[in-house]
């Protein structure tokens, strides 16, 4: 009886895994094909075809990928140049999505991404109102990045002060 689990499991396992042996006898594809001779003097199918064509660009809806940032008519499906003033085009979120935008989705997925919010610009001032960059000449005022002085244009550096 202490061995009696375990023979059953053994036969158990047996039955199971010559149930799962595939024993049919199909030839297997391909194996009764000989190699041919490749004609070297007869183009290739894709020597003779058309290329495929590019992306038009538009959208159903008839939306530009890509739009001059200056508003001019038209567009392009790739980043480029506008035709009209030369200005760079730039992406047009639109053309992915449908023609309200701002909507809610009619349903909810369960693993949907919540939207993400854009990064803030570091705080210029602290709770005491001391500036995290300063002008090295005295400047009055500061900011919150590393940039050149409103006064006299001599790059802010860093305040201790900020941090205490």
């Amino acid at each position: 009886m202490k061995y009696f689990k375990i023979i059953v499991l053994v036969f158990v396992s047996a039955v199971f895994l010559n149930s799962c042996k595939d024993t049919s006898e199909a030839p297997k594809q391909g194996a009764s094909k000989s190699p041919q001779a490749l004609d070297v003097k007869t183009p290739t199918k894709s020597a003779t075809t058309q290329p495929i064509s590019a992306d038009s660009g538009q959208n159903a809806l008839g939306i530009w990928h890509y739009t001059c940032i200056k508003g001019c008519p038209g567009g392009a499906g790739t980043t480029g140049k506008c035709n009209n003033c030369g200005s760079l085009l730039a992406h047009n979120p639109a053309y992915h999505g449908s023609a309200n935008m701002n909507s809610a989705p009619a349903s909810s997925a369960p693993f949907a991404n919540p939207p993400v919010a854009a990064p803030t610009a570091p705080a210029g001032q602290n709770s005491a109102g001391v500036w995290h960059y300063t002008c090295s000449k005295g400047c009055a005022g500061g900011s919150g990045v590393v940039e050149p002085c409103a006064s006299c244009g001599e790059t802010l550096v860093h305040n201790v002060a900020f941090h205490q």
